[in-house]
């Protein structure tokens, strides 16, 4: 299971908008077939193991990431193909999320005589699926807020300024993450005093590119940032004026898909913001199973009022700066009453960083929240 891991992890950015699977097939103590998920190349990944283990399967252990599906969609019920392969047992480390599979997949295979067992290696084959467990239940991306910071919680030397806070390995890490993510949400802060690419430099290849995304309220983003220069289809600015605007109609001409969503209508009268659920769902309905917030202290304080954070990965330098500007900002002032804990909590070194992940919301646990038709 720990190769099929491995495998499905090589997946990343090229099954989308499917999830990610590794499957290895092994008999008498030997492999004898192995693959993963590629949309590109349409065979799932337990097709692929299949193949090139030939008449060998017949009696073999199909160990895979996640429940065989047993729905036709762009390929055939790979169940079907799995009991015509003669195999004889199949491990699944976790089940599928899709409610047109969710358990049906292994129940097919125990009729049809194959020994089935489930839960080895799950907490990993989820985590890498996180982001498709959410989208095909609601329609949603998962949601994942990065930030660099200090131990006393500070983002810059001083507000509206770029400080580097983190080591050169905490930022390669960055690039991994928005390798995984089909998507990456900033504030016009950001883009203000940064004038970021936004891009996934890892050089590792991906079905399509990063969406690019911009929370803009008043749509302040110069003409001659980077971010407009460089667009090629993949940059959105959510904004609420008009789309008829002449800054609207300018950006357009430049490449940049203007969306214009409702204010939010928060607390205590800061109305004016981007409606983030909106943002939300136009981006779900994009494909972007995975979404990663890199903002400053207004979008990423926003955000967590509005609940739309589903996990939160910290990297912290071991340093302490005393003064400058801090990670989350406007949040209102009985939020952290309310607010739940982060749950699942992992902390690990990061080079001479260390990075602390947690989780606010269980995609997995929480089956309320239902895909809108």
């Amino acid at each position: 299971m720990a190769r099929a891991l491995a495998l499905a992890s090589r997946g990343a950015a090229l099954a989308h908008p499917n999830p990610i699977v590794g499957a290895v097939l092994v008999k008498n103590g030997r492999v004898i077939g192995e693959g993963f998920h590629q949309y590109d190349r349409r065979d799932h990944a337990e097709i692929v193991a299949l193949k090139k283990a030939g008449a060998a399967a017949r009696g073999a252990t199909l160990y895979v990431t996640l429940e065989p599906c047993c729905t036709r969609g762009r390929t055939g019920p790979c169940t079907n193909a799995v009991i015509d392969a003669g195999v004889k047992r199949v491990v699944a480390a976790m089940h599928d999320p899709n409610p047109a599979v969710a358990g049906r997949g292994l129940a097919q295979l125990r009729r049809a005589g194959i020994a089935v067992s489930a839960g080895l290696g799950e907490a990993e084959a989820q985590r890498l699926n996180e982001g498709f467990a959410k989208w095909i239940r609601t329609g949603l991306p998962f949601v994942t807020l990065k930030t660099a910071l200090t131990l006393d919680g500070r983002i810059a030397s001083r507000k509206g300024s770029t400080t580097w806070i983190t080591s050169e390995r905490s930022r390669e890490s960055v690039q991994q993450l928005r390798h995984q993510s089909d998507a990456l949400l900033t504030g016009i802060g950001t883009v203000l005093i940064d004038d970021p690419r936004m891009t996934d430099r890892t050089a590792l290849p991906r079905r399509r590119r990063l969406l690019r995304a911009i929370v803009d309220s008043h749509l302040r983003i110069p003409l001659k940032s980077e971010l407009v220069k460089s667009a090629q289809d993949d940059v959105i600015v959510y904004t609420i004026q008009p789309h008829d605007s002449r800054k609207a109609r300018a950006l357009e001409r430049a490449g940049i898909d203007v969306v214009r969503v409702p204010a939010w209508r928060g607390v205590r009268g800061r109305h004016g913001r981007v409606d983030l659920q909106t943002v939300l769902r136009d981006l779900g309905n994009r494909q972007t199973l995975n979404l990663i917030l890199e903002a400053g202290a207004e979008l990423n304080g926003a955000a967590l009022e509005t609940g739309i954070v589903d996990k939160m990965i910290l990297f912290y330098a071991p340093k302490i700066m005393g003064t400058g500007g801090l990670a989350m900002a406007h949040v209102s002032s009985d939020w952290f009453a309310k607010s739940p804990m982060l749950q699942n909590l992992r902390v690990f070194p990061c080079g001479p960083d260390f990075v602390l992940e947690g989780y606010l919301n269980d995609v997995y646990g929480n089956h309320r929240t239902r895909r809108k038709s």
